[in-house]
């Protein structure tokens, strides 16, 4: 049997009441996995898939971001999840994170914050990674 799995969530965004105690636990736990935090300031960041901050309001519940393969299936994203029942948090658009991220955001129907984002063009090692049982 073999996987062939691409990267569908590009980050998630978690927003903690204590960001100390929850760098010690997440120390904790990404260790155990053998990863590390990567990048702190204000934040941290685990890999480049997990960005954690202080939580300054609860307005959702937790920010999960999608990849996309350009800008048109990000538009398509946001009208989808309009037409779904969702509702704006943020119109596609580019962003000022990094020069070419492109992104739209939508609250679900239980406050989740989603994101579709194009990072712009770039070169991939791979479309996918594959995945198979040993032997």
């Amino acid at each position: 049997m073999e996987f062939h799995q691409g990267r569908l969530i590009d980050h998630v965004h978690l927003q903690v009441r204590s960001l100390e105690a929850s760098k010690i636990f997440y120390s904790s736990v990404l260790t155990a996995l053998g990863r590390d935090i990567t990048a702190e300031a204000a934040w941290y960041f685990a890999s480049d898939e997990l960005f954690v901050t202080q939580a300054q309001d609860y307005t959702s519940k937790v920010h999960l971001a999608f990849q996309a393969r350009d800008r048109d299936t990000v538009d398509g994203f946001y009208r989808a999840a309009i037409a779904a029942g969702g509702r704006d948090n943020g119109q596609p658009g580019e962003r000022l994170y990094h020069p070419g991220y492109y992104a739209a955001y939508i609250l679900d129907l239980d406050n989740n914050n989603l994101e579709a984002v194009y990072h712009g063009e770039a070169c991939r090692s791979a479309e996918s990674v594959i995945i198979s049982a040993p032997g």
